[in-house]
């Protein structure tokens, strides 16, 4: 049983990082898709281009084939080490390239360079950071949620960190943070068949929200779902095969393939757009904004990144006015520390399973998990009109916000996640736990890709 799981684990981390697929980040940190839209790959340049961590890893794992204890803890310790260290250097990788406009936060976070939120600073606050060299970029207001942000401009040559330690210094009350960027929570694998065509009934609940990229409207198992969007970062909207496989999930209905709310309405904010800014936490505040004043209850989130405060405030916000929002723990390992939005507050968080209901050796721990959903060996949409194979958090979250968007009507938000927990199945530690939350959901909601000519899967998501 031990020898047969970390040889899982080998055979997933070389699949996972072999060839180039693994390190493809077409236009910038947000857009993991390594399918584009016309069907190519671009894969990096460099050291990520290469297969030696999967090489190393293998190698250790088919070393450690034996059935000590702790044999497989560690195998999966070293696992979910290089998909963390994956995601590190893909953000490596987005400095170096894009270095004109992408720095550095103090934690070696992505941020948008020359960028400082400000959460509502006061006239005041503005006048001594316009006396400091600082200069308004633009003002957006956050009707929907209450909120007001400023982007400020520090002074030449001033890097985010020195900016962002100035004003807080400058204004100790005020609420000032980076402009992060935030990363999808998983990959698709490559292009298949085509889909089948559609026959179930619309779901009951109203229109869902997603945060991503475009996805491919023109998919057959996306046609009897009314999806529209509005692009919320530089450079206008832009299809991803990330967007199109977790929308899928979320309003698809292909035949054979269903997702969590089929058929039900989709309102769409990209937030990646086609430049190496996408995924800011401007982008996504905004994004939140516009779901909010469109009355959108359930909002699902396959985006990871550190704590930001503008962030916060926005999902605070929410949560208070009774919005479900629903969002990935993130892959980077069950030692990782939190990722977020999923972290916090109010925040319906959800980690992976495989096809034989295990965890995903790479998810997110803690807490704050409250269920878990499939999230691997399954099938989602590909923007060319056929169906990939996924692995990720990403892709279960979806199915987690499409059967809570079912369950109408509900008077608010906590009843509707109570009722969720209350059908899911119990795994690991008897109640909640750290790994399974409350318990799986959706697990009839997989669709195993050989049913729809979907090929293997390669994680290569951060």
């Amino acid at each position: 049983m031990r020898q047969s799981a970390l040889r899982t684990v080998a055979v997933a981390l070389t699949l996972a990082l072999a060839g180039p697929a693994w390190a493809q980040l077409p236009g910038g940190l947000g857009l993991p898709g390594g399918i584009l839209p016309g069907g190519g790959a671009s894969p990096l340049p460099g050291p990520l281009s290469d297969v030696e961590p999967a090489t190393r890893l293998n190698r250790t794992l088919q070393d450690g084939l034996d059935p000590a204890e702790g044999s497989l803890a560690a195998a999966r310790s070293l696992a979910t080490g290089v998909v963390s260290e994956l995601r590190r250097r893909t953000a490596d990788q987005l400095l170096r390239r894009h270095g004109d406009v992408v720095e550095a936060d103090d934690q070696g976070q992505p941020v948008v360079r020359g960028e400082v939120l400000a959460l509502a600073p006061s006239p005041a606050a503005l006048a001594r950071a316009k006396a400091a060299g600082f200069q308004t970029r633009r003002r957006t207001d956050l009707d929907a949620l209450g909120l007001q942000a400023v982007v400020l401009a520090p002074p030449r040559g001033m890097s985010a960190p020195e900016a962002v330690r100035r004003l807080r210094d400058l204004d100790p009350q005020g609420t000032y943070d980076f402009n992060h960027l935030f990363q999808a929570g998983g990959a698709a694998g490559p292009a298949a068949a085509p889909a089948g065509p559609g026959g179930a009934a619309p779901a009951p609940g109203g229109r869902l929200g997603l945060v991503d990229g475009s996805p491919a409207t023109r998919h057959p198992a996306l046609r009897g779902a009314k999806v529209t969007g509005r692009a919320f970062a530089p450079g206008g909207a832009r299809v991803t095969a990330h967007a199109t496989a977790v929308a899928s999930l979320m309003v698809g209905d292909g035949g054979r393939f269903r997702g969590g709310a089929p058929r039900a309405s989709l309102l769409v904010a990209d937030v990646y757009g086609p430049t190496p800014t996408g995924g800011s936490a401007e982008a996504i505040v905004r994004g939140l904004a516009w779901l909010a004043q469109n009355r959108v209850w359930v909002v699902n989130i396959s985006l990871v990144g550190p704590p930001n405060r503008l962030l916060q405030a926005a999902v605070a916000a929410m949560v208070a006015k009774g919005h479900v929002l629903v969002a990935a723990v993130g892959n980077d390992g069950p030692s990782a520390p939190p990722l977020y939005p999923a972290s916090y507050p109010g925040v319906v968080a959800v980690t992976a399973v495989d096809g034989g209901r295990r965890i995903l050796p790479e998810a997110g721990r803690g807490t704050h998990v409250d269920f878990a959903a499939p999230g691997a060996d399954m099938a989602a949409a590909a923007p060319g009109g056929g169906y990939v194979a996924v692995r990720g958090t990403s892709f279960a979250a979806p199915l987690v916000a499409g059967m809570i968007a079912r369950q109408t009507p509900w008077t608010s938000a906590p009843a509707a996640v109570e009722a969720l927990g209350r059908g899911a199945l119990d795994l690991g530690a008897p109640g909640n736990d750290r790994v399974y939350g409350r318990g799986l959901v959706a697990a009839e909601l997989r669709t195993e890709p050989g049913r729809v000519g979907a090929q293997a899967a390669a994680l290569r998501g951060p």
